[in-house]
């Protein structure tokens, strides 16, 4: 294609110029874009005349919010209201076939019995795990393009990628769509100490950084059965060492190989810092939150004992005899020895009110909803508001929208766009509807950001330097042209709604500028959007090229 040879090189460097919300539809524009996913046709004209600040207090009035629409899409969704305990039993199942077949030496028999099982699954609408975890991301991108509750949903989204847990890892696979709904989405609009207990106590949580594995070194603990339905035996102390416990009986003959794995897996490891460092650089205080080694440490001794029910309901559970009893220092608070739970508790409290976590926090809000580097008096602001309200996120996001900064020219259209952001924006641009399949959300998969599938604890980045490529940009200028186009699958789109028909490509032009990019259509995007409709004489394919072109072009991909 033409336009691609041509708009490239300029998508890859461009920088807008910074312009002012200087009318009330800009301002709006601006608000949608950046505590939303973008307006929907006939938006931007609706909030600036309720008034863009009072659509900003109702989408922090979140209660007030009423969504009859999204509830009813919602009910219908499987994955939403089946049980965590159901999609534990399906992990279990389908892990001891798999481990069954492996363990006969990948027996080819084996293997084409357990596929047409799945098949004969899907066929039959039994709903499995992955059939499951997809509706959970299909109903994420329903709920971001749909929904009223436009700053909730970022906000659910700013937590997920903040608390970042790795939907494919083991039992993660029955436990996320749990922390999604209960962990994260219940807690993201309240305290961030509550969010951060609720984290710490997840099940997903303690499994992705290992602390279902962490117990005091040479402590007496509780192991698990040696076979199936044997009453679990003590450990006596000395038995577990750091990194490893002895566990002599697992390969006795006659065990199941499956059921032998599953217990290896289940066994406790000794000391396992890695929910405690993570807990410390990435959830709380920061890199530079002035932490050190010995810290660590005693964080993770804190936290030992805070496991999985792994043979009740695979809740949280603290067990009491994995816990390390002794005196604990950490950034100078000394922990004194012979306390249970409690302590870990305290901890929690202690790192949410830091300031340090207060700082670092309130500067990945402000990089979120203002600049890739976050102005230092939208971080003062954020700061300022955590402390006065204790730490209540929506007062905290209320303090960035109603900062300077927030509003600053400088800062106007000068982020670029997740690929998430990309996609639902476009989406709710051409009036789409995704359908309850996940063929929409694969498409992330192919820009880059596969839903709930970052495998390291810090999460997708936020800065442009991570998505603008050549070859990003060149997937998305195929995805915008294929959703224009109505060739997306996964989404239906209402072109009637965004554009009227014409065939007068000059008026068509005018009318993509305004009603796809605010008007920020560039002299030279505008000159490479003739060329490629030029010769296209069915109004419709030309109206459908335009969209398309523009949502794949610079100024869109930039909010």
């Amino acid at each position: 294609m033409r336009f691609l040879a041509i708009l490239l090189p300029f998508f890859a460097s461009a920088t807008l110029a910074a312009q002012a919300p200087s009318t009330p539809a800009d301002s709006a524009r601006h608000a949608l874009n950046r505590l939303g996913y973008g307006p929907t046709p006939g938006q931007v004209d609706a909030v600036a005349r309720e008034g863009v600040l009072r659509w900003v207090d109702r989408q922090l009035a979140t209660q007030d919010l009423r969504d009859p629409a999204l509830a009813r899409r919602e009910a219908a969704v499987a994955v939403l209201h089946t049980p965590m305990a159901d999609m534990v039993a399906m992990h279990i199942d389908q892990t001891t076939k798999a481990l069954k077949a492996q363990a006969q030496g990948g027996d080819s028999a084996m293997i084409r019995q357990l596929q047409m099982d799945m098949r004969q699954q899907a066929q039959s609408g039994t709903r499995d795990l992955r059939t499951l975890n997809g509706e959970l991301q299909a109903v994420t991108l329903v709920r971001a393009a749909t929904s009223e509750r436009q700053l909730g949903e970022v906000l659910a989204d700013f937590w997920t990628n903040h608390f970042n847990v790795l939907i494919t890892k083991g039992f993660d696979r029955a436990y996320f769509a749990d922390y999604l709904e209960h962990t994260i989405r219940e807690h993201a609009l309240g305290r961030f100490e509550d969010l951060l207990v609720a984290t710490a106590m997840s099940p997903a949580m303690l499994f992705y950084l290992d602390n279902v594995q962490s117990v005091a070194d040479n402590t007496s603990v509780a192991a698990l059965p040696s076979r199936a339905g044997q009453r679990p035996q003590a450990v006596r102390a000395g038995q577990i060492g750091r990194g490893r416990v002895l566990t002599p009986q697992r390969n006795r003959p006659g065990i199941d190989p499956a059921v032998a794995e599953q217990i290896r897996q289940r066994q406790p490891r000794g000391l396992n810092e890695n929910y405690a460092r993570e807990l410390m650089e990435l959830h709380t205080l920061g890199v530079d939150g002035g932490y050190t080694q010995d810290d660590v440490v005693d964080v993770a001794r804190i936290l030992t004992g805070w496991t999985i029910d792994r043979r009740g309901d695979h809740r949280f559970q603290f067990q009491s005899a994995a816990h390390d009893r002794g005196e604990k220092v950490v950034l100078g608070r000394t922990f004194p020895a012979g306390h249970s739970m409690d302590e870990g508790r305290a901890l929690l409290a202690m790192l949410a009110s830091h300031p340090a976590t207060m700082h670092h926090i309130s500067a990945k809000l402000c990089a979120r909803f203002v600049a890739d580097v976050p102005p230092d008096g939208c971080i003062d602001d954020a700061v300022r508001a955590w402390q006065r309200t204790d730490g209540q996120i929506l007062e905290v996001v209320r303090a960035i929208v109603h900062s300077q900064d927030f509003w600053a020219t400088a800062n106007v259209q000068a982020k670029v766009k997740s690929p998430l952001e990309f996609v639902v924006s476009a989406v709710r641009a051409v009036g789409g509807t995704p359908d309850a399949t996940p063929r929409l959300a694969q498409q992330l998969q192919r820009l880059g950001q596969p839903l709930f599938q970052q495998s390291t604890p810090n999460g997708y980045p936020e800065t442009q330097d991570a998505w603008v490529n050549s070859g990003a940009l060149l997937a998305r200028m195929n995805f915008a042209v294929a959703l224009a186009s109505g060739r997306m699958p996964g989404v239906q789109v209402q072109l009637d709604r965004v554009v009227p028909l014409t065939a007068n490509q000059d008026a068509l032009l005018d009318e993509v500028d305004r009603a796809i990019l605010g008007g920020m259509m560039s002299q030279r995007t505008r000159e490479t959007i003739r060329t490629e409709i030029r010769d296209l004489r069915d109004p419709r394919v030309a109206r459908a090229m335009a969209i398309g072109l523009a949502i794949g072009g610079p100024e869109f991909q930039r909010q």
